[in-house]
């Protein structure tokens, strides 16, 4: 500025520095110590911070919905953008094109993505989670052999129910080939038959427990048998793992006594259901032996005969009329048995003589009615046979007559149907003549010869 040139206005002043300020465009790394994200607004202010400066900011909605992720406080970002100048207020923002988490937080907006499609597709959802055995004979452990966690979980074990077996899988917890080591510790210890599994680890950062937030780990998980318990890392801390499994435990001693009850607590829980078993059984017995007791008092029990005492006389009753009648019933029935025996003495020889003698009739009247049935028959069947005669073939023959036949079959009625040389058949009354036609001579020949 010269030294005579005039002063510049308040808004002039800020419009240089706005113009000025968006014309630089930077990529910003820094830590979010506060956000502002109300639906009424059209963007989103936040304010990203380190050790000697903090720097507000600002970003559109749309451009924020597009980033993928939630803003929370103490995620390190970075951002893309320019620096802005608000006129009105004398305040300079930073207006951010873009942001994405920064190491850890990045690691966090994975697994996030990872959890609400893994969410949508149910493998959290509470009705697919498997209960917990009441008291589990084999339990299985899957964790590293050189962590404190092994030697936590084994002294529960031991310390609340010694009466199971654990089966244990020692598997790298740590490193890119975790995941797949520790799918195979788990399908180890479901096939040596375990009736729950434990999946432990320490606390460690969250980069430690990645992989844990496997996306195959976590469907096998869900995917298993047998109700898996988890304790991984600390409170603060929930794996995947943890959302998928069927009970998730803040640590691996609470995993450890969520998997086994305490002997304690399993002889006191056998001690009520003993007294209660005792009081019902007790109870009755005492109602019961009251009830006999109300029975032994009735009449009925104490007479029993007069349950059946009408009954008992009726028979009495009845068998002393039965043994009267049965003697006199037989003499009657003798009796009339002996006349029937004479009778049948008696008629048979004077019975047979006229029978006989119907026998006799009826068979001469059979005989004559069946010739008078068959005689007009007998005629009709004569005089049908003379006609037959008459008019057979046979018959002709017998008169000396007979049949020519040509070499097909056929009768030779005319001369015509012979030839000379030909075969001919002729049938007389007592059998057949096979001829050879030497010579035809017509019928006018024939009478020819006979007027001559």
């Amino acid at each position: 500025m010269s030294e005579g040139s005039s002063a510049l206005s308040v808004s002039a002043a800020l419009g240089i520095a706005k113009r000025q300020l968006e014309d630089v465009a930077v990529r910003v790394v820094g830590e979010v110590s506060e956000v502002s994200a109300n639906p009424r607004y059209k963007a989103v202010y936040f304010t990203v911070k380190d050790e000697k400066a903090s720097l507000p900011c600002m970003i559109w909605n749309n451009r924020y919905a597009s980033c993928g992720f939630d803003l929370q406080v103490g995620s390190l970002v970075e951002m893309t953008g320019r620096f802005t100048l608000y006129a009105a207020k004398g305040r300079m923002n930073f207006d951010a094109f873009s942001i994405e988490p920064v190491g850890e937080g990045k690691l966090r907006m994975q697994v996030a993505n990872l959890a609400r499609r893994l969410e949508a597709e149910g493998l959290m959802a509470a009705g697919r989670k498997k209960p917990l055995p009441a008291h589990p004979s084999r339990i299985g452990l899957v964790t590293s052999p050189r962590g404190a966690a092994v030697y936590d979980v084994l002294r529960t074990l031991r310390r609340r129910y010694p009466l199971a077996d654990v089966v244990f899988a020692g598997v790298g917890v740590e490193g890119a080939a975790a995941p797949a080591g520790i799918v195979e510790g788990l399908q180890r210890v479901q096939d040596a038959g375990v009736d729950v599994v434990l999946l432990v680890r320490g606390g460690g950062s969250y980069e430690d427990l990645m992989p844990f937030n496997d996306e195959a780990l976590a469907r096998f998980v869900s995917g298993m048998r047998v109700p898996v318990v988890t304790g991984i890392g600390h409170e603060p801390d929930t794996s995947i793992a943890d959302l998928v499994a069927d009970f998730r435990a803040s640590t691996p001693t609470a995993a450890a006594e969520a998997a086994a009850p305490a002997t304690a607590d399993l002889g006191a829980s056998l001690r009520e259901s003993a007294r209660r078993m005792h009081q019902v059984v007790s109870g009755r017995l005492a109602s019961t032996g009251r009830l006999l007791d109300r029975y032994a008092l009735m009449p009925l029990f104490r007479e029993p005969t007069r349950l059946f005492e009408d009954e008992a006389r009726m028979l009495d009753e009845m068998t002393g009329r039965l043994g009267a009648a049965i003697p006199s019933n037989l003499a009657a029935m003798g009796a009339r048995l002996a006349r029937v025996r004479g009778a049948l003495r008696l008629g048979v020889a004077s019975a047979v003589p006229p029978h006989a003698a119907d026998l006799v009739r009826a068979k001469a009247q059979l005989a004559a009615a069946g010739k008078m049935l068959a005689a007009p028959h007998r005629r009709a069947i004569a005089s049908k046979s003379a006609t037959l005669q008459a008019l057979s073939p046979l018959g002709v023959l017998a008169r000396g007559y007979s049949i020519a036949r040509n070499g097909s079959g056929a009768v030779v009625d005319s001369v015509a149907k012979a030839k000379v040389g030909g075969m001919l058949s002729v049938q007389l009354a007592d059998g057949v003549i096979e001829s050879v036609v030497r010579n035809i001579e017509t019928e006018e020949l024939a009478l020819e010869d006979i007027d001559g």
